[in-house]
């Protein structure tokens, strides 16, 4: 870990591990089967204080840093949990506390800090608008005190689990403007009391609560915009950001639990007289692996440092897409090893490999493809012709 955790970083993270050994890989599974979502799981992290680590003292929250929701979600993913609920309510209560209203932040941040709300879903993609933002159709019209939004969205998760969902929707025609994002808004619908809202459940590769949804003159109230209208990116930029840290925290979190398993089997797994771990064979993929977790980490922490310095937008854009793009690349090269490692093991449920396996593979596409987070670092970062 490239990053020493202060006093309060490693009492947070012993109270992690202590609750992780309540559900531990085997409960997974069990929400797996069922394709249930991790209630008991959410309601003791929240219980714990959790769900608010983001959100300022003066809304009750933790008031923590970006830091120290990496560590939390990295030691959640390291011992075989699914930290998927938290980064999502982490970096939408982090765009409430920054850019909505303060009538909104006392109205909601207080119930998410206190775990009486739930803020962990985030409608944005469509089906014709997910790397490319600026195609983004959905569109929410001046209706009377508010805005009435109709649309269709897409890959949007936990969407039953929520009472409250951050949309992207467009208040002005594209291509008005001198940017293409110009146009795009935020808004916070309470999904407590919205109506006009379909949704139909996608069914995943893995255990995930995905839905596409129908828009029909679902109204929202104006004091529920969040920033300016017509001027949603910026915010977008402030969320997109840190969400791309955290991904990349979730998957060093899959890599180290990757290499630790497989390191053990290593080690006890005996072949022709000598445990397999003797082996250049097993050796050097399982070296390789550690070395990639130990660039991703530090780029890691080098875009977390320049976001909580700060810095220019841009340059922890850069820095936050090379740290998720090294991080996704390594958990899922970490996740073949291991099942080159454990054999025919590592194909029984039961071991967890799988599932784990499966469960990585979303982040080289998700929340952006790791070829448009090349095309973004070709054209940004070097200056190269841009391709998208």
């Amino acid at each position: 870990m490239a990053l020493a955790p202060n006093e309060t970083q490693r009492i947070m993270l012993s109270a992690v591990a202590r609750l992780m050994d309540r559900f531990p890989p085997d409960y997974w599974k069990g929400l797996e089967d069922s394709e249930a979502y991790p209630e008991a799981f959410v309601a003791e992290f929240e219980a714990q204080g959790f769900g608010g680590l983001l959100i300022p003292t003066e809304y009750g929250g933790a008031g923590g840093s970006l830091s120290d929701a990496a560590l939390l979600l990295e030691e959640i993913h390291a011992r075989g949990g699914n930290a998927q609920p938290f980064h999502g309510q982490f970096y939408l209560s982090f765009l409430v506390s920054r850019f909505a209203s303060e009538a909104i932040r006392r109205k909601v941040l207080p119930g998410l800090a206190q775990g009486k709300l739930r803020m962990q879903s985030f409608a944005l993609t469509e089906p014709d608008a997910g790397s490319d933002l600026a195609r983004i159709a959905t569109v929410a019209e001046r209706a009377g005190h508010g805005y009435r939004i109709r649309g269709h969205k897409v890959f949007i998760s936990r969407v039953e689990q929520s009472d409250l969902m951050v949309l992207v929707a467009r208040t002005a025609p594209r291509g008005e403007g001198p940017k293409r994002t110009e146009g795009l808004s935020l808004f916070l619908v309470d999904l407590r009391e919205a109506k006009g809202i379909e949704r139909t459940r996608i069914r995943t590769m893995f255990n995930s609560q995905t839905y596409e949804l129908f828009l029909n003159d679902v109204e929202v109230p104006a004091e529920h915009l969040i920033g300016e209208e017509g001027h949603g990116f910026e915010p977008l930029l402030h969320v997109l950001n840190p969400e791309r840290i955290l991904i990349a925290s979730e998957c060093i979190g899959d890599s180290r639990w990757f290499i630790d398993r497989s390191v053990e089997y290593a080690k006890g797994r005996v072949v022709f007289g000598r445990a397999i771990g003797s082996n250049q064979g097993i050796q050097f993929p399982l070296a390789d692996a550690h070395a990639r977790l130990v660039a991703a980490d530090l780029v890691r922490w080098h875009a977390t440092a320049l976001y909580e310095a700060d810095a220019d937008p841009k340059e922890v854009g850069e820095h936050a897409n090379i740290a998720k793009y090294l991080a996704s690349e390594c958990s899922w090269r970490a996740a073949n090893v291991a099942m080159d490692v454990h054999g025919g093991y590592g194909m029984a449920r039961d071991m967890h490999i799988e599932r784990k396996m499966r469960e990585t593979r979303l982040y080289q596409v998700a929340p952006v493809s790791n070829n448009l987070v090349l095309a973004h670092i070709a054209h940004h970062a070097l200056g190269l012709p841009r391709s998208y």
